[in-house]
């Protein structure tokens, strides 16, 4: 059964469902295939304004240190080396603006801060669901994506330098619940 998302009911403050969302990454290496990641530790919110999704913001922040790609010794290297987990224990993600593109899908730009450097990014949103969970909470459902430059917020190790790409592709799918 398909619903229809209408989105003068989505207004109102939203915290990440963290048992279902998901905050990836990918990076080609250049003597094997594509390096998959994900961080597991993270807490963010939302205000959505279905009526004006321009007024709608969002605030994230993770854990850095839990960096996750399936090898203990590359993330031990990502933690050190690349995302400076000894002075930066957190990335964060604040928007700045809310563009709708159509029906469904919105441009989210904000300030990613990565080791201690701020730069813009503009995330790609899609809203693929809405619906009201068994405990009776209103939930959302988006995918998103961005393509960063890892050298731009000084994400490089010397040792490593030709071997991952300077650009990763991120990878979001997020589960929200509606605040009382």
């Amino acid at each position: 059964m398909t619903t229809t998302i209408v989105l003068n009911d989505l207004t109102g403050g939203y915290t990440l469902d963290l048992a279902h969302t998901r905050i990836g990454f990918v990076a080609r290496h250049t003597i094997g295939p594509k390096v998959r990641g994900r961080f597991d530790q993270f807490k963010g919110g939302a205000y959505l304004d279905g009526g004006d999704p321009s007024k709608s913001s969002v605030e994230l922040t993770i854990q850095a240190g839990s960096i996750q790609t399936h090898n203990r010794q590359r993330d031990e290297y990502l933690r050190s080396k690349f995302l400076n987990l000894a002075d930066h224990p957190t990335i964060t993600f604040i928007s700045r603006e809310v563009k709708q593109v159509d029906e469904t899908t919105f441009e989210l730009t904000g300030d990613l801060a990565i080791r201690g450097v701020t730069n813009p990014i503009t995330v790609n949103l899609e809203l693929t669901s809405t619906e009201h969970d068994p405990s009776s909470n209103f939930r959302v459902h988006l995918k998103g994506s961005a393509t960063i430059n890892r050298k731009d917020w000084g994400v490089n190790w010397t040792a490593a330098a030709g071997l991952v790409s300077k650009t990763v592709a991120l990878e979001l799918d997020i589960a929200a619940i509606r605040q009382p």
